[in-house]
C-alpha cells in the first residue's frame, strides 16, 4: 500500500489536477454547453433539468453513508452494536416507488424530445453527408455543389442532413462514424448501407467546430469538420460560386504549369475539378474531396491544417507524414507520397491556390 503520507501527498497534487481536467472539458469552442440553434438547446435544456435531479439524489445518498459512518463509526472500547433491523415496508415502498416517479418524470420529456428533434423541420435546406476515412463529403442535390470538410449553411435555417458513410471509391465498403457538431445539435452516427438523418440550425454567424466521434480507425482523430453558418443572401452566393466551374489561370503563369501538371499526373484519377479539360483529359476523380473551389475553404485534409503555401507544400511533398494514412495498403487509404520535385510542388501550390 505504500507510505499514507506518501499517498495523501499524490492526491494533494492529482486531485485538484483531475479537477482543472474535468472543469476544462466544460468550455472552449467546442464545448456541449453553448447551444447556439434550437437542434441544441432542447438537449441542453433537458441536460440541466436531469443534471440537477442527479446532484440532489447524489448529495442525498452520499449525505446518508456520511451520516451513517460518523454514527456508527468504531467508538473504541463501545463494542455495544447498533440496533439491528431487517425488513421495512414502508421505507422499501417509499424508496421505489421516489426513484421509479423521478424516472418517469426524466423518461416522458426525454422520448418526447427524441421525436420531436427526428422530425424533418419546414423549410429545410437538405445537405447530404457521407463520411469516408478520413475525411466528410458534402453534397447539396438542390444547387449541385459538392464540397468536403467545411459545411456552409444559412443563419437561422433548419437544416437536414441525410447521412451515410462508404469508403470514397467503394460505395459497399465503410465503418460507422459519428457527426456531431456540438453547438448545433447532438451526436448522430453515420452507419455504411444505412441513412440515418440529423437536424441542425444555427441562430448566429459563425464557424462551428465539431468531428466524428465514433472511433474509426488509423487517423479518427484527424477527422474533423466544421460548419460555417453566413447570412442567407451570403448562402445563396456561396451555392451559385461553388457550382460554377473552376477557373482558369492565365497562360504562362506558375498557376497554368501546376494546371498542366495536375491534369497531366496522378491527381485527376483521385480527385475532381468540375467544367475544366486540358489536352482532352477531366479531372473526375471520386477518391479524394472535390478540389473545383478548394481555395475557398480555410482547411483541408479532414479540416486539420489551414489552406495555405506552407501546409500545401509540405502536404504534397509526403502526405502520410502529416496525416497517418495508409495509401500502400490495401485497401488503401489516404493520399500517397507522389515523389513531387520540388518545381512540381511549388506549380501544383499555385494552382490549388488559384481554385477560388
Amino acid at each position: 500500500m505504500g507510505d499514507p503520507r506518501t499517498w495523501r501527498c499524490r492526491a494533494r497534487w492529482l486531485l485538484p489536477l483531475a479537477a482543472v481536467a474535468a472543469l476544462s472539458a466544460c468550455s472552449g469552442e467546442q464545448t456541449a454547453l453553448d447551444p447556439q440553434g434550437p437542434f441544441a438547446e432542447r438537449p441542453d435544456d433537458l441536460f440541466r433539468v436531469v443534471f440537477w435531479i442527479a446532484v440532489g439524489v447524489f448529495v442525498l445518498v452520499q449525505g446518508l453513508i456520511i451520516v451513517a459512518v460518523l454514527k456508527f463509526r468504531d467508538r473504541g472500547d463501545d463494542e455495544t452494536l447498533p440496533v439491528q433491523t431487517h425488513g421495512n415496508t414502508k421505507l422499501e415502498i417509499l424508496w421505489t416507488v421516489i426513484p421509479a416517479l423521478i424516472l418517469a418524470g426524466i423518461a416522458v420529456p426525454t422520448v418526447q424530445s427524441i421525436f420531436e428533434l427526428s422530425e424533418e423541420p419546414d423549410g429545410a435546406v437538405t445537405i447530404e453527408v457521407f463520411g469516408h476515412r478520413w475525411w466528410w463529403e458534402y453534397q447539396y442535390p438542390e444547387a449541385g455543389v459538392e464540397t468536403a470538410n467545411e459545411m456552409v449553411i444559412p443563419v437561422g435555417r433548419p437544416v437536414r442532413l441525410v447521412m451515410t458513410a462508404e469508403e470514397a471509391d467503394q460505395p459497399d465498403v465503410g465503418v460507422i462514424h459519428s457527426f456531431w457538431v456540438p453547438a448545433l445539435a447532438g451526436k448522430q452516427d453515420v452507419i455504411p448501407g444505412r441513412i440515418t438523418t440529423l437536424n441542425i440550425q444555427a441562430d448566429t454567424e459563425g464557424r462551428y467546430l465539431g468531428q466524428c466521434a465514433e472511433y474509426c480507425g488509423l487517423s479518427h482523430a484527424n477527422m474533423r469538420l466544421r460548419v460555417i453558418a453566413v447570412p442567407p443572401d451570403e448562402f445563396d452566393q456561396w451555392l451559385e460560386e461553388q457550382a460554377a466551374d473552376a477557373p482558369r489561370p492565365d497562360e504562362g503563369t506558375l498557376e497554368a504549369e501546376g494546371e498542366q501538371l495536375f491534369f497531366g499526373g496522378a491527381c485527376v484519377g483521385c480527385h475532381a475539378v468540375r467544367g475544366v479539360e486540358v489536352d482532352g483529359t477531366r479531372a473526375t476523380g471520386n477518391v479524394g474531396p472535390d478540389l473545383t473551389h478548394f481555395a475557398t475553404r480555410e482547411e483541408f485534409a479532414g479540416a486539420i491544417f489551414e489552406v495555405n503555401e506552407d501546409n500545401l507544400a509540405e502536404w504534397l511533398e509526403d502526405p502520410p507524414a502529416m496525416k497517418p494514412m495508409t495509401p500502400d495498403e490495401r485497401p488503401s487509404l489516404g493520399m500517397p507520397d507522389l515523389g513531387l520535385k520540388p518545381d512540381e510542388i511549388r506549380a501544383l501550390v499555385a494552382y490549388l491556390l488559384s481554385l477560388t
